[in-house]
Order: structure tokens, then sequence, then C-alpha cells
């Protein structure tokens, strides 16, 4: 899991934590939610539409990307697995005490 800092107005912060406290939820959870719902086009939740609309409204909601959740096919992945085997072998760097 990958960790997150941002910078924001004490006042949003303030709201924020509010509003996760109301649904019982840590502001982490709550945060997750959020940025999740925001990006997630899959998310069909009354509670997501709620949030997509004002994120629309607010002009912040982006078009989902085309490659996300897309997998390379399998040449690709065998071409790369043969373009990584060329190197030099990490043993080798180990031997030299590097």
């Amino acid at each position: 899991m990958t960790q997150l800092t941002i910078r924001a107005d004490e006042v949003l912060v303030r709201r924020v934590k509010a509003a996760a406290s109301e649904l019982g939820r840590s502001m982490n959870d709550y945060v997750t939610a959020v940025l999740d719902a925001a990006t997630n086009p899959e998310l069909a939740s009354t509670d997501a539409a709620r949030l997509r609309e004002r994120l629309r409204l607010a002009g912040l909601l982006t078009a989902p990307s085309r490659l996300a959740g897309q997998r390379p096919n399998a040449d690709a992945i065998a071409r790369a697995g043969q373009r990584a085997a060329t190197g030099r072998p990490l043993a080798d760097f180990v031997g030299d005490g590097r």
C-alpha cells in the first residue's frame, strides 16, 4: 500500500473530519473512499454518484483512462523478459564487490 501526503486548508480538514465522523469512519478511510469514488467509474452506489456529480460540477471529474486495468499481452511480456535477460548478471556485480 502507498502513502499519500497532502497540504490542505484547516477549514477543509475540519469538514473532512466531520464528514468522516458522521459516517463512523476514520479520516483515512473516508478520504480513500472519496478518491476512489472520484476516479472509479465502476462505482454505482448512490453516495458515489452524488460525489461524482459534485466533482463534475466543480470541473474536477476526469474521464477514465482507457489503459486503466489493461494488462500487456503475452507477447509484450515475453519480449520484455528477453530484453531484461540480456544484461550483466547481478552475481557479477556482487562478485566485483560493488
